[in-house]
């Protein structure tokens, strides 16, 4: 199939980017990535700068892979990463417009690439569990009700990609924070911490400067792990409660 690609070029954050158009070959069996490589290596044929993209895993299961496409976050596959959109959902002779994840939080680094560091320290302010727990049980050694465990582990499966910023009118990463502070908060090992982490981490969520949730619910629409916003909910509750509380 021929495509035409524009796609958002920038140097780096300080400069002025704009779309550019090109011209590709791609097979519908081919994923979205595979297609861009296949875009690169005629760009570096032709002696010119090839698009910067951020990828990894290109299993669906790292985040990296952050794109916006025709409008989307990830694309027009619902439940899919970008890494896991294959070329059978365009059509020969379409034009699909590429940019990267928009976000006053998310700084450009240079073309489709962006910096989503401050994920990172969002997590370092308080995601994980620092109760010395010992060696690793076994599955079964602490009984968890089925359905917390469920409920858990469905926020667990949260990849960072940053989806549900992009999508979001605000650019809020309260979908993100609410999963990481459930997924830990439901288990006997980060109870102990709960309220002391779901208050360091919403407090360096707003120092990075994310927006206020809009409750328009593009970010579960958009998360490619549908994530639900009842953990938004929750985690409201809890730092309410928290904050009523002296006790960790």
């Amino acid at each position: 199939m021929k495509l035409t690609l524009k796609i958002w070029r920038q140097k780096n954050q300080s400069s002025k980017g704009a779309f550019e158009s090109y011209q590709v070959e791609a097979d519908e069996h081919m994923s979205f990535l595979e297609m861009l490589d296949v875009l690169n290596e005629q760009l570096i044929s032709e002696k010119k700068s090839p698009v910067a993209f951020e990828h990894d895993c290109r299993e669906g299961i790292c985040g990296t892979c952050n794109l916006v496409i025709d409008g989307r976050p990830h694309g027009p596959s619902q439940g899919t990463t970008t890494c896991q959109l294959h070329m059978r959902s365009f059509k020969d002779g379409d034009t699909i417009h590429i940019e990267p994840f928009r976000a006053r939080s998310f700084p450009i680094i240079k073309d489709l690439v962006v910096d989503r560091t401050a994920f990172d320290r969002i997590i370092q302010s308080g995601g994980y569990v620092s109760v010395n727990t010992g060696q690793a049980q076994d599955g079964n050694a602490i009984p968890i009700e089925g359905n917390t465990a469920a409920k858990a582990f469905d926020s667990a499966t949260c990849i960072g990609c940053g989806a549900c910023v992009a999508a979001c009118p605000n650019g809020s990463a309260m979908l993100f924070t609410s999963a990481k502070v459930q997924h830990l908060g439901l288990l006997p090992q980060g109870k102990v911490e709960h309220k002391s982490r779901v208050q360091k981490m919403v407090a360096q969520m707003d120092k990075e400067g994310f927006g206020f949730c809009s409750n328009v619910g593009a970010c579960e629409a958009e998360c490619p792990k549908e994530i639900s916003i009842d953990n938004i909910a929750a985690m409201n509750r809890g730092f309410v409660g928290s904050m009523f509380s002296t006790e960790e």
